[in-house]
């Protein structure tokens, strides 16, 4: 079975910074790779960023430059380093594993801006 845990979110000012980790139990499943998402509230989720087995990354328009995605498969850890944070940032984030029949959702982090 694929667990997926978040942590890392958190309170911060603006232009501070935070890393998010996501730790994943059964994470040779992800053969599709991993994203990040978020929601903030009254607002439709949204891909944030991607990563394949690979390393490949993407990256939303709204954070490309200011956050970055990495992972380190011995520690079956994906993270997200997130810069000059803004308001418009405040959200929930989320980890997907992206496995060949499934995806698999973590319970989510809270980042708060102000």
């Amino acid at each position: 079975d694929v667990q997926l845990v978040e942590s890392g979110g958190g309170s911060v000012q603006a232009g501070g910074s935070l890393k998010l980790s996501c730790v994943v139990s059964g994470y040779e499943y992800c053969i599709f790779g991993m994203r990040w998402h978020r929601q903030a509230p009254g607002k439709e989720r949204e891909v944030v960023s991607t990563i394949s087995r690979a390393g490949t990354t993407t990256y939303a328009d709204s954070v490309k430059g200011r956050f970055s995605v990495s992972q380190d498969s011995s520690k079956h850890t994906l993270y997200l380093q997130m810069n000059s944070l803004k308001s418009d940032d405040t959200a929930m984030y989320y980890c997907e594993c992206r496995g060949q029949r499934d995806d698999y959702w973590g319970q989510g982090t809270q980042v708060t801006v102000s």
